[in-house]
């Protein structure tokens, strides 16, 4: 039985979703207490239980503690991982892409394609946009030998949710080792404006600020109005980089400017095509449990977050591998070192 303390390093949810991926991959159980120790709302929430829930359908497994507040889980999975068609409704407006982050890599290990339907928030803070998911790490999974393929069904946001996705998760393959140690040069720019349910002025503005920053043309900045019954904004930008696609995004809230919102992502484009460097933050965060499972891999960084550094660690108590990270100028390179 493997411990693991929620307080470990950023202290979220992440700890608890690597770990389900990686017991249920493995069939090494474990218990997590101080479940999201360090968020103001510790314990699990409701996309959090569906995250449990659904690991636990996969592979069979036995749970305890499984309840909305628990603060302490007990995960026994079964030894089998069963591909098939899944739904999981979260509810709530909870992440959907949080929930498919943590079954992704399980269903590809199934031996069969896979079919799932989360419902709940499909554009949220502090979770991989869909649109992430969609141009920048399912590319890369894909030439790593796990290929999925993911479909906004309809919109979801804060608070009420309702949005629904779907995946397609293929069967792993052989792939090959990832190796993003070097950038090529910018070969494409767009940003993608959501403004739903909100004045019209509001994506005036966001657009006003992206064409200032001289990044994009005017014809390169899509605005997108669906008529959900919801209310919603976010603006983020697909900056592509030869093979690789880095997405930055940035989320209006009450009280937040436009001009703010989309200033956000103009620094961070910014601050990453100044390191010269091909992988972004989230992305960095993403790619680390796949180059695990491979067991091989490498690339480079503008910036390596907290989260993905507590994502190594535990990473590190489920398979026999190390991450090597190395400073540079710029940024660190992360590979895997060795086999323990």
């Amino acid at each position: 039985m493997i411990t693991i303390d929620g307080t470990i390093g950023e202290g979220g949810g992440q700890v608890l979703r690597t770990a389900l991926s990686l017991a249920a991959i493995t069939s090494k159980p474990f218990v997590i207490e101080n479940i999201r120790g360090r968020r103001s709302k510790p314990g699990l929430r409701q996309q959090h239980l569906i995250c449990v829930e659904a690991a636990a359908q996969i592979c069979g497994a036995g749970v305890e503690g499984g309840q909305l507040g628990s603060s302490t889980l007990s995960f026994k999975p079964g030894a089998t991982i069963i591909p098939g068609h899944y739904s999981w409704d979260i509810t709530t407006a909870g992440s959907t892409t949080l929930v498919l982050q943590t079954v992704l890599p399980v269903l590809a290990m199934a031996g069969r394609t896979s079919h799932v339907k989360i419902t709940g928030g499909t554009h949220n803070p502090m979770a991989p946009p869909l649109d992430f998911i969609q141009q920048s790490f399912l590319p890369l999974l894909d030439t790593m030998g796990f290929s999925s393929s993911v479909r906004l069904e309809r919109y979801g946001f804060y608070p009420r949710g309702g949005g629904v996705i779907t995946a397609r998760i293929k069967e792993r393959t052989k792939g090959k080792a990832l190796g993003l140690t070097k950038r090529s040069a910018m070969t494409g720019a767009r940003a993608v404006i959501l403004n739903s349910g909100l004045p019209e002025h509001i994506a005036r503005r966001e657009k006003k600020i992206l064409l200032e920053s001289r990044l994009f043309e005017s014809s390169g900045i899509e605005v997108l109005q669906p008529r959900t019954g919801q209310t919603g904004n976010a603006v983020w930008a697909i900056i592509q980089y030869g093979p690789v696609h880095c997405v930055f995004t940035a989320f209006g809230q009450k009280g937040k400017p436009a001009e703010t919102v989309a200033s956000e992502v103009v620094e961070q484009i910014i601050f990453h095509d100044e390191s010269g460097l091909p992988v972004e933050a989230l992305l960095a965060d993403q790619l680390l449990l796949y180059m695990a499972l491979r067991g091989d891999g490498c690339f480079a960084t503008s910036r390596l977050s907290l989260h993905a550094i507590t994502n190594m660690e535990i990473i590190g108590k489920f398979l026999k591998v190390a991450f090597a990270v190395e400073e540079l100028p710029a940024g660190r390179l992360v590979r895997i070192l060795s086999m323990k």
